[in-house]
């Protein structure tokens, strides 16, 4: 049986799965969709083993008791730099000082749009005045964070025989490859812009110029951006494998298979590094803590539940970043679970039953999370209780034309950004929201005109983000 969801690039790129994908005797190429709720239990797993912390018919819901109760946010601060797509190596950022506006500065296309060959999944980078994004082609590009005009551009698709391309020896991509394309940037200490492709090599680039530096070949493609901490370059591949390369030369360095998977998102998790901590998350749903000097496994745990309704639960993959706070990791898989584990055991603290493909966003006493159907949740970051649930996508006001449309094509929601007290996402429909941070209440909307998936980020006093039409946008 083969299931086909009628949406096209909008969703594409971080909703696509496999071509060839099996999930309960079907075949499935296709986007996303949602699921469900709570539990204190507190499992851990072992390396091969997966535990279900969840039953398959809870559902997540607001606390009478939290109803209207307040909460501590920390101050927004402005932020100079954004080196990585969480903003640093914890992928935690608090509270960003920008965008109280809410209005589009302007708007600058930098490459290959997001279609059914190519997907646009790098979130911008930047530092100081410069803007550094990746289109689906392997087109990196330095924007001028003032004006988005072009610094430089860097074409690193490989070219079809063993030719000089970019500066580096053209790797030869399969004819029909379907995972041959995005990945991710990041920069490093170093001020070197480190590249992923899912044309199988992760590169250095020189931030300034845009001069290549090493290039490395990987067997398997690559969907996310790099992390780089302490002259180590971290990145997963599609085939579940946490890899690692000097920063300085590209040498390789240790490697961790996680379980193999044979249904999973077509986007890869980017890990999180505190001290000597690196944190990963897998298509398998494993939740993985190694030691950063050698791999060596620290802990693992399955953020895994089946539904008995629903096949797409047995896709467990974990597509978001684990997000380090106050010695807490935070992470939700597709399978629907959401969960605290404390960063030095491993112990899980509690978990919902949340399914998503975001990245939570921990800020004081809280951490929210934006799920598939669209509900952004807000939950106590100490009990795992929630404040508040808004639900972007509720379709009471709706006519029926339009209930059958957002049926054929549903909304998905990004990783969210705390900004001035309001909680921001953007939407495959191209809608960006702000929600009081305190409440959940709409306080403003914003027509962005493009796809928005990925997260958005803060430098200065601008928001940026990144379509699938290959645009940057800036917001005042």
């Amino acid at each position: 049986m083969s299931l086909k969801m009628n949406s096209k690039r909008s969703v594409a790129l971080v909703a696509l799965m496999t071509a060839a994908v099996t999930v309960s005797g079907c075949s499935t190429v296709s986007k996303l969709n949602p699921f469900d709720k709570s539990d204190e239990n507190k499992s851990t797993a072992s390396q091969g083993q997966r535990i279900s912390i969840i039953a398959f018919d809870q559902k997540v819901e607001a606390s009478e008791s939290l109803k209207g109760a307040d909460f501590f946010l920390p101050d927004p601060v402005v932020q100079t730099e954004w080196r990585l797509p969480g903003g640093n190596p914890e992928q935690s950022i608090e509270h960003v000082d920008a965008g109280k506006a809410f209005q589009i500065a302007w708007k600058k296309g930098f490459g290959k749009k997001g279609g059914a060959k190519f997907h646009v999944t790098a979130p911008p980078v930047a530092s100081g005045d410069r803007i550094f994004v990746m289109d689906g082609e392997a087109d990196v590009v330095a924007m001028d964070a003032r004006t988005g005009d072009t610094i430089w551009r860097q074409d690193l698709r490989p070219a079809a025989g063993p030719t000089t391309k970019g500066g580096f020896l053209g790797l030869i991509p399969k004819k029909n490859d379907r995972l041959g394309f995005g990945g991710g940037v990041a920069l490093g200490p170093d001020n070197k812009l480190y590249v992923a492709s899912g044309f199988r090599f992760v590169a250095q680039i020189d931030a300034a110029t845009g001069a290549m530096g090493w290039t490395q070949p990987t067997s398997t493609p690559i969907h996310a951006a790099p992390t780089v901490v302490d002259g180590r370059v971290f990145v997963v591949s599609t085939d579940n494998e946490l890899l690692t390369f000097a920063s300085e030369n590209g040498v390789p360095g240790w490697t961790y298979q996680a379980l193999s998977e044979p249904a999973r998102i077509l986007a890869a998790s980017t890990p999180a590094v505190s001290g000597d901590t690196v944190v990963s998350g897998f298509a398998s749903g494993e939740l993985v803590a190694l030691r950063a000097a050698n791999g060596n496994d620290l802990w693992n745990e399955a953020l895994s539940r089946a539904s008995r309704t629903n096949a797409l639960s047995e896709i467990r993959d974990i597509p978001g970043r684990p997000v380090i706070y106050k010695g807490d990791v935070f992470a939700v898989s597709h399978s629907g679970v959401f969960a605290a584990t404390d960063l030095r055991s491993g112990q899980a603290r509690w978990s919902l039953p949340v399914t998503a493909i975001t990245t939570p966003w921990a800020a004081g006493d809280v951490v929210y999370v934006v799920d598939k159907s669209g509900q952004v949740i807000c939950v106590s970051r100490e009990s795992g209780s929630v404040y508040w649930i808004q639900d972007l996508n509720d379709s009471a006001n709706l006519s029926k034309k339009q209930k059958k449309k957002r049926a054929k094509k549903p909304r998905l929601w990004s990783t969210p950004i705390l900004a001035n007290g309001r909680l921001i996402t953007v939407s495959s429909e191209g809608e960006a929201v702000a929600l009081n941070a305190k409440t959940g209440a709409k306080e403003k909307t914003l027509k962005i005109g493009s796809p928005v998936l990925l997260n958005p980020i803060a430098v200065g006093d601008m928001i940026y983000l990144v379509t699938d039409d290959a645009e940057l946008i800036a917001v005042r």
